[in-house]
């Protein structure tokens, strides 16, 4: 708590330096294209909605690429990042959220994996607009939110850009000493226009505050000492009212089996750390390749028009063991193996948007999505699968309408119509699962009409008022379903933990802005009957729990324009979660940390010193919890801690040159996830104090 309290008289500092400049920095109105999938002005969406723009993206880039560790510093009710390439646990709202790149899935639901976070380098992001809240409007797998992350556009002139950075510890420099570099050119040529990027970043290994090497994840993977490569490509042609645009991203990162993690001791304190030596097996890695092609036609009779398609190809290699299960007595003794989770997707989206229909107060939204996704889990030693091919599709019309003929208030109310079929043919599990079990494949067919309704009122010309009721709808992970069937005589038609997961969403808030301050206040719940929740086995692999969930929730947030020179933010939030352990229909057990995430404050301090020298100075606090059961028992608790990050921008005549510190105060901690759901092998520490030093110029 005493490190909470120095932070504090930090923040305090900061508002005393910043109370005696005239003020002169005001809000402007911002538009968001993904709450309602056309663009509208952020004060007429009925959700919360928090937009990271480009520059809030670099600066957060001056103290960590991890995109969970950006996310969590700007939207405290997105659980602390792992700090890893995994990023199973890692909650919005306590629910999984969506993540897009362009509207184009991340997320892979049938078999989720964790590595949501890691598809696209964030240097080639633009914004990044992000979704509160249980919603399907863009389909499959919202239930916590949509994380929507939109790539950068080419420039309206030709230029280049690049940008150098390395960051290290101070605990040795040579281990720890990581680079990356960043190139990109674009520009216009009459209706043509591109933009192109590469980008390349190598990381060293980790220290924590004691200056003890952090442990490696050899089976989930680590972004320690690894390596990551960035191509992108966006070509666009304009003609008339339309805009026909090609955008390629492959993103590939990977460990370098160099360390091994050694066991910790979580009971007695001991983190896990990690030594030099070879990893068996193939590399931990993420290796993802995005195509999307889009078509718009702002005069499309009478209708604005939006025609995308894509198609992402993904493979997540996990590392190997010789964990009980993957022993099988017809192969040998002691196998290792290591799994790899592949799934393939490819989509059309179309959009027709039509304002004033017939002249009335009512514009309407309304088209159909199309979507399949394959995916398997295969075991890459042995050549066994792990999960079955598994086949979705799904193809869903949706209407929605906005009402604005009174003054100052805007109604909003939608419908989609889900038809999706899961085809599994016949499998048989792994030995490991009482001797391997035969299971009889099917095509199960889920049918769910899901609505939303929205209003939000201007009261004053200060106030606004909001609030929305939606539906979000979601697959069970089918794949740790269909692997951990352990009993004879199961069937996928019949098996009802295949059942989807319906998602009850509701919400309301105030936001107050004038001139210079707006403040935020949101309250939400979020149900469902039939849920999802991840408790893990004694090798650490994860299985589904169905059960009625109930999560609750208040978010905060304000923003002081202080002076000409001086902007502070504060973020808050509370959540809490519960599910039915017993089945008699109440809920009774708090939601367990993989599920859901802390009570987080989170406050920032900018401030412009000259017109060529900037600076942040941000702290996150995570508070204290226990977790308890059906008794009132408590089973699990977190200590809470409290980080600080700096960093300080110069913009000299040949460039910017950026300075940032992460864990400026070098608080020792346990992360989130190793306090309330770790093990020996994953009691990690937190980063310790880590620099960080880049070059960036536009030429």
């Amino acid at each position: 708590m005493s490190n909470f309290k120095q932070s504090l008289s930090l923040t305090t500092l900061a508002l005393i330096a910043a109370s005696g400049s005239a003020t002169a920095k005001e809000f402007t109105e911002e538009m968001v294209v993904t709450a309602s999938r056309s663009e509208r002005p952020l004060s007429t969406i009925a959700n919360t909605v928090t937009v990271i723009n480009e520059q809030e993206l670099i600066k957060q880039m001056g103290v960590t690429s991890d995109m969970s560790t950006i996310l969590g510093n700007l939207i405290p009710s997105f659980a602390p990042s792992r700090q890893k390439m995994t990023n199973s646990g890692e909650s919005l709202r306590g629910r999984k959220p969506l993540y897009l790149v362009d509207g184009v899935p991340q997320s892979n639901p049938l078999r989720d994996g964790g590595r949501d976070a890691h598809t696209i380098d964030p240097l080639m992001l633009e914004r990044v607009e992000v979704i509160h809240g249980a919603n399907a409007i863009h389909g499959l797998g919202a239930s916590g939110g949509i994380i929507n992350l939109i790539t950068k556009r080419p420039s309206d002139t030709t230029e280049q850009s690049i940008r150098i950075e390395s960051f290290f510890q101070e605990e040795d420099f040579g281990e720890s000493l990581g680079y990356g570099v960043n190139y990109s050119a674009s520009g216009s040529w009459d209706n043509f226009d591109g933009l192109a990027s590469i980008g390349y970043r190598e990381s060293g290994i980790g220290y924590d505050a004691n200056g003890d090497i952090i442990g490696f994840d050899n089976a989930q993977g680590d972004t320690l000492d690894s390596e990551m490569a960035n191509v992108f490509l966006k070509l666009g042609y304009n003609w008339a009212e339309q805009r026909l645009e090609m955008t390629v991203n492959h993103y590939d990162i990977s460990g370098n089996n160099d360390w091994v993690g050694v066991d910790g001791d979580i009971d007695a304190g001991v983190p896990t750390t990690a030594e030099k030596g070879n990893v068996q097996g193939d590399p931990v890695s993420n290796e993802v390749t995005l195509f999307s092609f889009s078509y718009s036609n702002e005069e499309f009779f009478g209708h604005k028009l939006r025609a995308h398609a894509f198609t992402q190809e993904f493979a997540a290699t996990y590392g190997g063991s010789t964990a009980a299960t993957f022993q099988d007595p017809a192969i040998g003794a002691s196998v290792f193996d290591q799994s790899q989770n592949n799934s393939e997707k490819q989509g059309i989206k179309i959009t027709l948007i039509k304002d004033e229909v017939a002249g009335l107060p009512v514009n309407l939204v309304y088209g159909m999505d199309i979507f399949t996704d394959t995916t398997y889990q295969k075991l890459i030693t042995t050549g066994r699968y792990w999960v079955p091919k598994t086949e979705y599709e799904n193809y869903a019309p949706f209407l929605q309408v906005e009402y604005v003929g009174v003054q100052d208030l805007t109604l909003t109310a939608g419908v989609r119509q889900e038809n999706s079929e899961l085809a599994v043919g016949d499998f048989t599990t792994l030995a490991s699962y009482n001797g391997g079990q035969f299971v009889k494949g099917g095509n199960p067919e889920f049918d769910d009409t899901l609505f939303n309704v929205g209003a939000t009122y201007k009261i004053t010309d200060n106030w606004r008022l909001f609030g929305n009721a939606s539906e979000g709808f979601s697959m069970a992970d089918v794949g740790r379903v269909l692997r951990g069937i352990n009993t004879a005589n199961q069937s996928v038609e019949t098996f009802l933990d295949l059942e989807p997961i319906i998602t009850d969403n509701t919400e309301i808030g105030a936001e107050y802005t004038n001139r210079n301050f707006q403040v935020q206040l949101s309250y939400y719940q979020s149900d469902s009957d039939f849920g999802q929740r991840l408790e893990a086995n004694a090798d650490g692999i994860y299985t589904v729990k169905r059960e009625k969930t109930e999560i609750s929730g208040i978010e905060f947030r304000s923003t002081w324009f202080a002076s000409e020179v001086d902007t502070l933010n504060l973020r808050v939030a509370r959540q809490e979660g519960e599910y039915d352990s017993d089945a008699d229909g109440k809920v009774d057990t708090d939601m367990a940390g993989a599920n859901i995430g802390p009570n987080r404050i989170n406050l920032s301090w900018d401030r412009e010193w000259t017109d060529k020298l900037n600076s942040r100075l941000q702290l996150s606090h995570v508070q204290d919890r226990n977790f308890k059961n059906s008794s009132g028992q408590t089973t699990t608790k977190f200590k809470g801690y409290t980080t600080i990050d700096t960093n300080i921008d110069y913009a000299a005549s040949f460039g910017t040159i950026s300075l940032g510190v992460q864990n400026l105060s070098n608080e020792d901690y346990f992360t989130y996830y190793s306090q309330t759901t770790g093990s020996d092998a994953r009691n990690f520490k937190g980063i310790g104090r880590s620099v960080s030093v880049s070059f960036a110029k536009q030429f």
